[in-house]
């Protein structure tokens, strides 16, 4: 039987198998994220050579109509659009481009929006347009031409009153899935506000590097259509990632290299952040478990931020250490970039490799290990106060925080946490303590008040809640509750009893506006 194994598999011909429509519908299910979906299509104007991008929503009142990506790069002519807009359409990428796979204006786009249109004019060429509509797209892949007069008005809108000179390509998205629906004119103002922080955060962190160029930005604008004013413009500024203002070990950064058959010599310069920093670049990207660890570039972009890729597990002791790693251009079985570039699969044969990676001075990369825990113990032990382990939080309280608290209060080790949650209760207390499950019970009755009319959630009202657990910790931990808790309890009663009453008498006021 073993002689009649074959590795390579016969065959006698092929054939041709077109995609089935519904193929369409695959491609648009990558799981975009919103801010990952507007960074791919910021990818594709800095490939143009843009110096300016412009996200633009529009707005019809309290109602998000649309939303606009405009750059001032070179462009595309029809036949060039055609392409870009084929499914599975590709194109040669210049050494250096962030464009990779071919699919990122579709899947981005239709993973995103029900329709996309795309017009765009280079010097030479008059402005053409084409139009993806999701319905059309799964009915035999029919692209939609775009009038010629409606893409000489979007260009011409766009063109700051050059309309012969400028060049360059507007993205619309119409039926934006992430835009609140049938919403007021307070949820669309929340939403709006959300939205900014957190795509400006976005594309500050994922290309940082472009941004600290003289010429190139982003601006993220807000226009209400009826009165043609811009009522939001935000500059996006650049979230380094390694952006200290002093180094936290001064042995450090150093660079190690790597060596692989496939790809050659691979640098990493490992950095060391310096303790109890709070600066947005450190603190203000995620937590402290998850942004420690490779920071992964291709072409001056970063498609990863944080992870150790199996090298080895996070751990608390590990927050200052981020490495940054430049990936070769071409792509490799080494690093396979996702898709969305927002991940990179390590091969495993990297990943040993990195066991033998060492700086100039032959120091292994293990010693960068060790020093960034080590940099981190000292820090607590140089704070001179020995803090007491404590019964963490747990549920009801939002992570970021739970784990900052685990950062300031060593958590007992095999202690069921403290969850903080709402619930109705007799009387008027702001709160009650059940010692027994380990719960603090708030008042639902305050809640809308708290709250300021907010919809609440499992999360919500993380400043009462931490000023609540801060204050109460303690209670848990004790045999028994002597008079000086019982009178810190009744004290602290008061005092949110009132604060809370004052907050719902506030609502009322408002509501009766």
């Amino acid at each position: 039987m073993a002689d009649e194994w074959k590795f390579d598999v016969p065959t006698v011909g092929s054939k041709q198998l077109p995609p089935d429509p519904r193929y369409m519908e695959a491609l648009t299910s990558q799981g975009y994220g919103f801010e990952a979906a507007v960074a791919d299509l910021v990818d594709n104007s800095i490939d143009a050579g843009a110096n300016d991008v412009v996200i633009h929503f529009l707005r019809d009142g309290d109602r998000l109509v649309s939303l606009l990506i405009v750059d001032d790069g070179c462009g595309m002519t029809e036949d060039e659009l055609d392409v870009a807009m084929t499914v599975g359409g590709r194109r040669d990428y210049q050494h250096g481009a962030l464009g990779m796979f071919g699919t990122g204006l579709k899947s981005a786009s239709l993973s995103s929006a029900s329709a996309v249109a795309v017009v765009s004019r280079t010097k030479t060429s008059r402005p053409a347009g084409r139009r993806w509509v999701m319905e059309h797209a799964k009915d035999g892949f029919h692209c939609d031409i775009v009038e010629p007069a409606y893409a000489q008005s979007l260009i011409d809108r766009y063109s700051g009153g050059s309309p012969i000179k400028w060049n360059g390509t507007v993205v619309r998205w119409d039926g934006v899935k992430d835009f609140p629906r049938n919403g007021s004119l307070e949820q669309t103002e929340r939403y709006i506000a959300r939205i900014i922080a957190k795509l400006g955060m976005h594309l500050g962190l994922q290309l940082h590097r472009f941004l600290t160029r003289e010429d190139f930005n982003i601006t993220i604008a807000v226009e209400d259509i009826t009165t043609g004013m811009v009522v939001t413009s935000y500059g996006v500024m650049p979230l380094d990632p390694f952006g200290y203002p002093i180094t936290g070990n001064q042995d450090y950064p150093k660079t190690f290299k790597v060596e692989n058959a496939e790809v050659g010599v691979v640098s990493m310069t490992a950095h060391i952040w310096p303790p109890k920093s709070s600066i947005a670049e450190f603190r203000g990207i995620g937590s402290l478990i998850e942004t420690q660890g490779f920071y992964l570039y291709r072409n001056d972009r970063l498609v990863q931020a944080g992870g150790w890729n199996n090298f080895r597990q996070p751990e608390q002791h590990l927050a200052l250490a981020r490495v940054a790693v430049e990936l070769p251009s071409t792509s490799s079985d080494v690093f396979r970039l996702t898709v969305k570039k927002d991940g990179v699969e390590i091969s495993p044969e990297f990943i040993a490799a990195l066991e033998n990676a060492a700086d100039d001075s032959g120091a292994f990369f293990a010693t960068y290990v060790a020093d960034a825990d080590t940099t981190y113990r000292d820090a607590r032990k140089r704070a001179g106060v020995e803090r007491k382990p404590v019964i963490p939080p747990g549920k009801g309280l939002d992570p970021s925080i739970r784990e900052v608290i685990s950062e300031e209060l060593p958590p007992l080790i095999g202690e069921e946490p403290i969850v903080i949650k709402w619930q109705a209760l007799e009387g008027d207390a702001f709160f009650e303590l059940d010692r027994e499950d380990r719960q603090i019970l708030l008042n639902q009755r305050y809640r809308p008040g708290i709250l300021g009319g907010r919809r609440g959630g499992l999360n919500d009202a993380p400043m009462i809640k931490s000023m609540l657990y801060l204050m109460v910790h303690e209670v848990f931990q004790r045999e028994r509750i002597g008079p000086r808790d019982k009178d810190n309890l009744q004290m602290w009663q008061s005092v949110l009893v009132a604060a809370a009453r004052a907050e719902m008498d506030r609502l009322s006021d408002r509501d009766g506006e």
